[in-house]
């Protein structure tokens, strides 16, 4: 993983208030897995907090209830291939983590894995609300870290160098968007 740079807590929003994919890391009892997500959302600004749906049926679930934690990984459009690959394929037939060259580094305080080639990366632990979590598959969580790739966020704003280190946004049916150019008004 190349360097990373921290991001303030109250400025974590910023990694995610644009909308992006990410890949939900999770990990118990020596058990990992990640899992891709559309819906998810930036929810507050300090302490940060976000929003992820979590499906029922999947391992990443059973982790996340199992150790209250997850990491967010905002993937680059390098890594399309890989996300759709975690979001359509059971971390319950093996390590998808490994199956898929999907590296993982330690985070910094969570046991949820850093996905290795993400633009940023927030440690969540889960604020437990079990009506929505059951009702709606709806985890809130407060970011404990965050982190960015420099050449790619840095000062609270988002840079991208090239065409394949942009955020990506999933439509669906294997279809993307990457983030387009910046413009303030």
């Amino acid at each position: 993983m190349s360097t990373r740079i921290a991001v303030p807590l109250p400025k974590a929003y910023l990694l995610l208030n644009h909308g992006p994919t990410v890949l939900v890391s999770s990990a118990h009892g020596g058990r990992q897995n990640v899992m891709a997500a559309a819906w998810n959302m930036a929810l507050d600004f300090d302490p940060p907090k976000v929003a992820v749906v979590i499906d029922k049926a999947t391992l990443t679930r059973e982790l996340v209830e199992a150790s209250g934690e997850f990491v967010l990984s905002v993937p680059s459009r390098q890594q399309a291939a890989l996300t759709l690959a975690v979001g359509t394929q059971s971390g319950r037939e093996g390590d998808k983590l490994q199956k898929l060259g999907a590296g993982g580094t330690a985070a910094s305080i969570v046991g949820a894995p850093l996905i290795e080639g993400c633009l940023a990366w927030l440690e969540c632990r889960v604020i437990p609300e079990p009506h929505i979590e059951q009702a709606y598959d709806l985890f809130l969580a407060e970011v404990v870290a965050a982190w960015a790739e420099p050449e790619v966020f840095s000062g609270g704003r988002w840079h991208f160098p090239d065409e394949q280190r942009r955020s990506i946004h999933y439509q669906a049916g294997g279809n993307f968007f990457a983030t387009g150019e910046a413009f303030e008004v």
